[in-house]
């Protein structure tokens, strides 16, 4: 008996003893996958949730509904936001990306503009276009009837009209600018202040052909559902972007560390954030008609910790979590992952004080006027958090041996005096 205790004993030591088994690349491949399919998933259901608000919005134009359309489009901006580190290194979200969330936009195109803004530009004839006034126009010498205003004509006839990435007219952004309007406060406090009366028919209506800007509004949620519904299902079980990633674990990985990378350097902490820092111009903050640009930032660079732990916490407080990057690179290099989990934590918490500054008062295109030293030292504590985390990330891509990965650049991080040619 007491051999056969002291047997068992022995062996669940030993059992205890062992290492624990690294996670396998088709699992956390399939955790990748199972997160992307439930960031897009809510953000389909916070776009469906802001499209009854602006459905709202329409049919009883006041204060209070125009409100409810703006605070529904800020909360549709949370899951999206951490989508972004999906792109780069997943073609079918790349192509898509900028039917959604494309920035920034010659606003002139869609609707009203202060006389400030100017007219038709060299580089865009349709900058000042106006659609909502305009229900006839020439477009590539083609005429277009624009009487009704439809999903269908934004998407497929104004969205990046002649071939121009500045003339965006679909997603998050043009609906923005219809709910919050321009922001004229330059680099001072203030962000756009579109009357609801700009929605009101009859006498009430304020600068004219509100039902017409009604309709655009309308019509442009319903083609941001639409999009989003059909990346929702390409990440759903058997849709096109997940099988395409979980084919092939190896080619999986490289995607997950590829929009890990690109996402952390060339597009957020250069294009997004040095950049605008470098030019102290407002019109290149992500979300500039809102002010909403802290989030947007701090959202980015939770996605990227999300990919590497994970686990995503949805908006209703559950979490979606299994086999992650993190366990394939601690079995490859312990100190390593130590280190870059450290750092995926320090760049979020440098993110969230941008965040928290501009929640106490200070917006994101006030930290970046000329001669603000304490918004400046914001920004690019941030970006220089990125950019060492984005140093980790080359690390553990050798350390997975896997090959042929590029991360995006940018000429604000690369080579800052082409910024200013």
């Amino acid at each position: 008996m007491k051999n056969r205790l002291l047997a068992s004993l022995l062996s669940a030591t030993a059992l205890c003893a062992q290492p624990l088994l690294a996670a396998e690349p088709a699992e956390v491949v399939g955790t990748y996958a199972d997160i992307a399919a439930a960031t897009y998933a809510d953000s389909l259901s916070t776009a469906k949730a802001l499209q009854s608000a602006v459905d709202m919005l329409i049919a009883m134009p006041g204060e209070d509904t125009l409100q409810a359309a703006k605070t529904a489009w800020l909360a549709a901006r949370v899951p999206y936001q951490q989508s972004e580190v999906f792109r780069f290194g997943n073609p079918i979200v790349d192509d898509w990306e900028g039917k959604v969330n494309a920035w920034p936009l010659d606003e002139g195109l869609i609707d009203y503009v202060d006389a400030s803004y100017g007219g038709a530009t060299e580089e865009n004839e349709f900058a000042a276009l106006n659609v909502v006034a305009t229900p006839k126009f020439t477009l590539s010498g083609s005429e277009i009837d624009a009487t009704e205003i439809t999903p269908a004509l934004i998407g497929e006839t104004l969205h990046e009209a002649d071939g121009i990435e500045s003339n965006v007219a679909s997603g998050y952004h043009a609906v923005e600018f219809m709910l919050w309007g321009q922001d004229l406060n330059g680099t001072g406090p203030g962000a756009g202040a579109r009357p609801y009366t700009d929605y009101l028919t009859g006498d009430g209506c304020t600068n004219g052909h509100c039902d017409r800007r009604a309709a655009y509004l309308k019509a442009a949620t319903d083609l941001l559902v639409s999009d989003l519904d059909y990346m929702a299902k390409a990440w759903a079980e058997g849709g096109e972007a997940r099988a395409a990633v979980t084919a092939d674990p190896a080619a999986g990985l490289s995607a997950m560390l590829t929009g890990m990378g690109s996402l952390s350097y060339g597009e957020q902490a250069g294009e997004r954030m040095k950049l605008g820092l470098m030019l102290n111009d407002p019109e290149e903050e992500h979300d500039c008609f809102s002010d909403n640009t802290h989030n947007s930032h701090y959202y980015d660079g939770l996605g990227v910790q999300n990919v590497y732990l994970g686990s995503y916490t949805r908006p209703d407080g559950s979490v979606v979590s299994g086999p992650s990057l993190s366990e394939l690179v601690a079995a490859k290099d312990a100190t390593l992952d130590e280190t870059l989990k450290a750092e995926l934590a320090a760049s979020v918490e440098a993110l969230g004080a941008i965040k928290a500054k501009a929640e106490s008062g200070t917006a994101y295109d006030q930290m970046l006027a000329a001669g603000n030293a304490e918004g400046e030292a914001l920004i690019m504590g941030a970006v220089d958090a990125l950019v060492t985390q984005t140093a980790s990330i080359e690390r553990a891509v050798t350390a997975l041996g896997l090959n042929g990965i590029a991360f995006e650049g940018s000429d604000s991080l690369d080579n800052p005096n082409a910024v200013f040619q």
